[in-house]
């Protein structure tokens, strides 16, 4: 009996020597488990190129990846929301920063449902579709180490890219799986409508290509996004109230309400996730005011937008800059390509209407001051415009009365180096592309200093950034089918970026 109770002894000593153990290996394996579905962030470069007055192109407040930083702005309640709100990873959590600029992917932080909740969990086809999105964001992520994919096409490489290895693998996994579901509701000429031909051109040409686009999917449980397809250039042209004595903002932005409410009650993708999986495109200067009209559209969906102002609310953690293309005929025939950079007899031109703060300066300075530098208010008769384009060494493009202009672009196509003179504004597709490999990025004050700034860049400088140039004027294209890597296909891919930078999780599963 005593050897019994000594032996009992011993055995309680040793279970509670054990115990504490035990308790501690279950809860490092739960914790475990729980990291597991915490995908980290991916970078491949900066923060989308802002053109600010210091006349640099900003790369942000540091301790946040150029998609992802502290000001992204909150999306609702979460008590308000039928979603998990996406939150901004932090710089600690499985951050990997690649070479070049911090940018990229961010995959963010939702909660891991406790193990015993996940033991019998039925999962949804959103939970299959965030499954497949976090393989995507670990495939991006790993493509700076890999090997790279061949393609028959085109390989993004060089310094015009942030890191073309991670947008190449992006642009290749958003080829083989992105889907979106454009809503058939509404009529023309307000929607699936649009303008093919004008300065708002990529408004029209988008919304006609995506109706017919393999992207396009009439499933919307599939979907990663949804496109509302609705023109603000044409609410201007049909719907602005010109009366000066009425509120000539009501009927435009009843309008987009009305098409939001409509689509939001026969449909459950609005509500489970408040927009933010949501997308419209506008070129028009007004589509930003018009994104007011809905809260939640202008806080939390991708808003592609040309006018892409951050004094004006842009927001490039969420938004797409699209570039402004003038399209007289509706097509780039006769204004590609130019003569050989060594036989441009002037060193810079500008042409336009003095409207905004930044051309009347530009003007004062240096219109008919100098040979070289060709400035015009109007061109003399018989001067062709895109003619001087193509003798120009540099093309200069000011803001107006708004950011966007189509003379980017207009330089681009015709091999001259382009000269952004612009505050607070995002260059387009400046979440891959590195604009100031192929462009000058000067400021306002630096306008009287314009003549010796371009002379200072060397001959061999300049032949670098006008061959870069042309090299990514494959991604400013429009093109009728689009083809790979044109404007339409980097349109896409900055909503298919956008969109693996949010997981949209019901609370009904968590």
């Amino acid at each position: 009996m005593g050897s019994w109770r000594n032996s009992r002894t011993s055995s309680t000593k040793l279970l509670w020597l054990i115990l504490p153990c035990m308790v501690v290996a279950v809860f490092i394996g739960i914790k475990k488990s729980n990291w597991v579905a915490a995908e980290g962030r991916v970078s491949f470069g900066r923060r989308p190129a802002v053109v600010e007055g210091g006349g640099e192109v900003a790369e942000g407040p540091s301790g946040g990846g150029y998609l992802f930083n502290s000001s992204y702005p909150p999306l609702a309640m979460e008590d308000e929301m039928d979603v998990e709100l996406p939150v901004v990873a932090k710089e600690d959590d499985l951050n990997v920063t690649l070479s070049g600029p911090n940018v990229f992917i961010s995959a963010n932080q939702t909660a891991v449902l406790p193990l015993d909740r996940r033991r019998n969990k039925k999962y949804t086809s959103l939970d299959k579709l965030e499954a497949r999105l976090g393989r995507v964001r670990a495939a991006i992520k790993d493509a700076h180490s890999g090997n790279r994919t061949h393609d028959p096409d085109y390989v993004p490489d060089g310094p015009m890219y942030w890191n073309g290895a991670s947008f190449h693998r992006s642009y290749l996994e958003m080829e083989k799986q992105f889907k979106v579901f454009v809503y058939e509701e509404g009529e023309p000429p307000i929607f699936h409508n649009g303008p093919c031909k004008s300065i708002y051109s990529m408004e029209g040409n988008f919304i006609y290509h995506m109706e017919t686009t393999k992207f396009r999917t009439r499933n919307p449980e599939i979907a990663h996004t949804f496109f509302l397809p609705m023109s603000t250039t044409m609410m201007v042209r049909f719907i602005f109230e010109r009366d000066p004595h009425v509120d000539h903002w009501r009927p435009m932005k009843q309008t987009v309400k009305d098409y939001v409410d409509l689509v939001g009650s026969k449909y459950p993708f609005w509500n489970r996730s408040l927009g933010a999986d949501h997308f419209t495109v506008a070129c028009h200067d007004w589509g930003p005011e018009l994104s007011k009209a809905v809260p939640y559209l202008f806080k939390n969906s991708i808003r592609a937008l040309c006018n892409a102002n951050t004094s004006e609310g842009f927001n490039p953690s969420k938004d797409v800059s699209i570039p402004e293309i003038l399209l007289p005929d509706g097509t780039t025939r006769g204004i590609l390509d130019g003569p050989s950079p060594r036989n441009r007899p002037f060193l810079a031109f500008f042409a336009g209407g003095v409207h905004g703060p930044i051309r009347p300066i530009l003007l004062e300075h240096w219109q008919d001051k100098d040979p070289d530098i060709q400035v015009h208010k109007y061109l003399p008769k018989g001067v062709s415009y895109i003619g001087l384009l193509r003798q120009s060494k540099y093309c200069i493009s000011p803001s107006g009365y708004e950011v966007a202009s189509p003379r980017m672009v207009e330089a681009l196509y015709t091999g001259c180096v382009p000269v952004l003179i612009k505050d607070h504004y995002v260059a387009p597709f400046s979440d891959v592309l590195n604009w100031k490999s192929f462009a000058v990025i000067l400021a306002v004050e630096d306008i009287p200093n314009l003549k010796n700034i371009l002379t200072g860049i060397s001959t061999r400088q300049y032949l670098r950034m006008q061959r870069r140039g042309k090299q990514v004027r494959r991604h400013f294209e429009v093109n009728y089918p689009p083809k790979r890597y044109d404007v339409f296909h980097m349109i896409l891919h900055s909503v298919w970026l956008r969109r693996l930078n949010i997981r949209i999780q019901c609370v009904a599963d968590s």
